[in-house]
C-alpha cells in the first residue's frame, strides 16, 4: 500500500498545470519591499498569501501589521503528539532595475526552455509556491502528518527590521520543534544540497564632505582636495594586494574553518571556469589562500555598492562637486558583530581620511551570521528526503548570503532551523532575467512532502 508520502507525490505531479499557473499569479505581484511605490503591491499579496492559508485549511490565519510591511501567520494543529514545524518564507522582492536589462518585463512570468523568468521567481516565490503546494498535496489525503505554522514576512529583502519584536511579542504563537526554512537551494539541478551556514551583513554609507557646495573645477582644481577622489582612495586602502579586508582589527572574530568543513566543501562539484561564466566577470577575484566556495560562504568580504559624487548626466559639466557617498555592505561569518564592525570602519576613516575633508559613517542595517547542526536529526530528515527525490545524497555548504530570521529564532525561540529550498547559484537574483529551474520547482514540492512526512515518522 502506498504510503502517505508517496500518494502525495503522485497527486503533485498530476497537479502540475495547476501548481505552475499558482506560481505565475504570485510571480505578477511587484511586492518590493524598499520602495514606497509598491506598498500596496506589498499588501495585496500579503492578502493572497493568506487567502491560499486558508484554502489549505490553515486555522487563525492573520495578517499582521508592523511598523513596516506585513507578516502572514496561519497554523495548523491537528497531530496530536507529532513535531510541530514552524515554515518561514519572505514574500517581499527586490527592485528590477535595472530594467533595459530584462529580457522580458520582470514582473509578467515568461517560460524559457525549462525555465520561468521574474522577478522573485528563484528568491523566494518559487520556494514558497512549492510547499504551499506541499502541503496541498497533503491536504488532499487527509489530514497532515505535522503540526504547521506558517510565518511569512515581506521584509526580508530590507533586513527585516521588524521581525525581531514581533518574535518577541509572539513566541508563545510561534513555539515548535524546528524550522524549515525554504529560503535555500541547491548547488546545481542534478545536485540537491543542505545549507547549514549563512553570512550575516552590515551595510553602511559613507559621506565624505570637501568644500559647502560645488565648485568650478578650473577656478578650484588643484587647490581644493575633491572629495570623490579622497572617497575612492579611501575605498581602495580597504584591501590589501592579497583581497584581505584592512579595517582595523576586521578578522580578529572570524572563526576558521574546521579541516572536516574544508574537506566537505572541497568535495562539491565545483568549476572556476563555470562560476566564472555565471558572473560574467573577465577574471574571478578574492583573498589569496581560500578556494571560490570558501570565499563566498566561510569567509567575509567588505563591497562597494554604489557610488555617487558630482555630475552623472548626459554630456559634460566642469564641477569640483562638494561631497561623495558610498554605499558600502560586508558580509559577516558566525562570531563577528555587526556592531563592531561600525567601529572598524570609523577606526579605519580615522587613521586614513586627509584632514582636506570631513566625513560620516551611517549604518543603514544589519543581520548576524548563523550557522546549524549538521547532525541534527532534523536535518537528517532533510537529507532523506532530498536523496529520495533527486536520487543521490545532497551535500552541506555554506551560503554566502543573509537570512536574519535563522539567527533570531535560533536565539529567541531556542529553536535550529533546517535549509531546504531548490534554488540555483545561476539563477541570477538581485540581478536582471532572474530565473527559476522548473524541473527543480517540482522536486521542490516532492522534497517538501517528504520532509514533513520525515518528520512525522521520526
Amino acid at each position: 500500500m502506498p504510503s502517505l508520502a508517496e500518494k502525495a507525490c503522485e497527486y503533485a505531479r498530476a497537479e502540475r498545470e495547476t501548481h505552475l499557473e499558482q506560481l505565475q499569479a504570485l510571480l505578477r505581484m511587484p511586492s518590493i519591499s524598499t520602495l514606497p511605490e509598491h506598498e500596496a503591491d506589498v499588501q495585496r499579496t500579503a492578502q493572497w498569501l493568506a487567502d491560499e492559508l486558508r484554502e489549505l485549511g490553515m486555522e487563525n490565519v492573520e495578517i499582521f501589521p508592523t511598523d513596516g510591511h506585513p507578516i502572514v501567520y496561519g497554523e495548523w494543529l491537528g497531530a496530536e503528539g507529532r513535531p510541530t514545524v514552524l515554515i518561514y518564507g519572505h514574500y517581499d522582492v527586490q527592485p528590477a532595475d535595472p530594467l533595459d536589462e530584462w529580457d522580458s518585463p520582470p514582473f509578467e512570468p515568461v517560460i524559457r526552455g525549462e525555465d520561468i523568468h521574474a522577478r522573485g521567481a528563484s528568491d523566494m516565490k518559487g520556494q514558497i509556491a512549492a510547499i504551499l503546494r506541499a502541503v496541498d498535496a497533503l491536504r488532499a489525503h487527509g489530514d497532515l502528518p505535522v503540526n504547521i505554522k506558517f510565518l511569512l514576512e515581506g521584509e526580508e529583502e530590507v533586513g527585516s527590521p521588524h521581525l525581531g519584536a514581533f518574535i518577541d511579542a509572539h513566541s508563545e504563537m510561534l513555539g515548535c520543534d524546528v524550522v524549515l526554512n525554504c529560503d535555500s537551494g541547491i548547488h546545481a539541478p542534478d545536485t540537491p544540497a543542505i545549507t547549514y551556514a549563512l553570512r550575516g551583513l552590515a551595510y553602511f554609507e559613507v559621506e565624505v564632505q570637501g568644500p559647502e557646495k560645488d565648485l568650478h573645477s578650473g577656478l578650484f582644481g588643484g587647490a581644493v582636495h575633491n572629495p570623490a577622489q579622497a572617497l575612492c582612495e579611501l575605498i581602495a586602502g580597504m584591501h590589501d594586494a592579497e583581497g584581505r579586508i584592512t579595517l582595523p582589527g576586521f578578522y580578529d572574530s572570524v572563526r576558521e574553518l574546521e579541516p572536516d568543513e574544508r574537506e566537505s566543501l572541497a568535495k562539491l562539484p565545483h568549476s572556476d571556469a563555470e562560476w566564472l561564466e555565471m558572473s560574467g566577470a573577465p577574471a574571478l577575484w578574492g583573498e589569496t589562500g581560500y578556494t571560490v566556495l570558501e570565499r563566498i560562504g566561510a569567509r567575509p568580504t567588505l563591497d562597494v555598492n554604489g557610488l555617487v559624487s558630482g555630475f552623472t548626466g548626459t554630456g559634460s559639466k566642469t564641477v569640483l562637486p562638494a561631497k561623495a557617498l558610498a554605499k558600502i555592505s560586508m558580509r559577516l561569518v558566525p562570531d563577528q558583530d555587526s556592531g563592531e564592525v561600525y567601529g572598524q570602519l570609523c577606526e579605519y576613516m580615522r587613521r586614513n581620511a586627509p584632514e582636506s575633508v570631513t566625513w560620516e559613517v551611517r549604518e543603514m542595517t544589519h543581520a548576524p551570521a548563523a550557522i546549524m547542526d549538521r547532525r541534527a536529526p532534523a536535518m537528517q530528515v532533510a537529507q532523506k528526503a532530498m536523496e529520495e527525490v533527486f536520487g543521490v545524497p545532497p551535500v552541506f555548504r555554506r551560503e554566502g548570503g543573509t537570512i536574519p530570521v535563522v539567527h533570531l529564532l535560533q536565539t529567541k525561540l531556542g529553536v535550529d532551523t533546517v535549509m531546504l529550498g531548490c534554488a540555483m547559484p545561476g539563477d541570477g537574483i538581485h540581478g536582471p532575467n532572474e530565473k527559476h529551474h522548473l524541473p527543480n520547482f517540482f522536486r521542490g514540492i516532492e522534497t517538501y512532502i517528504r520532509f514533513l512526512c520525515g518528520l512525522a515518522e521520526q
